[in-house]
């Protein structure tokens, strides 16, 4: 791989870690607290896609039947790989978690 190529491939590597970066703003979020969906559309679709089909962080279709609601809500919270953790908190993640362990 040339130069060029891995200085391209670094940055957007950079980019989609920054998207997926840990932010707390838990108190403006204008997502109600508790609605999995708009939530995961603010905070998670950037790196998986809005219609969870993965991109940056993996395909989450069928993440239910893979994790349970437990070990996804563990991963929401501590992260994963490159997915920082606190990307959601507390009753968020929870929700989310829920909601997730659904797509089977």
């Amino acid at each position: 791989m040339n130069k060029k190529k891995l200085v391209v491939l670094l940055f957007s590597m950079l980019i989609v870690l920054a998207a997926c970066g840990k932010k707390d703003d838990s108190s403006s979020s204008s997502a109600k607290a508790g609605d999995p969906e708009k939530l995961y559309n603010q905070k998670c679709a950037m790196c998986h896609g809005s219609n969870l089909e993965g991109g940056g962080g993996p395909n989450l279709k069928s993440v239910g039947s893979e994790l349970s609601k437990e070990d996804i809500e563990k991963i929401i919270l501590e992260g994963k790989g490159n997915m920082p953790g606190g990307v959601l908190k507390g009753k968020d993640a929870e929700a989310v978690a829920d909601w997730l362990a659904e797509k089977k």
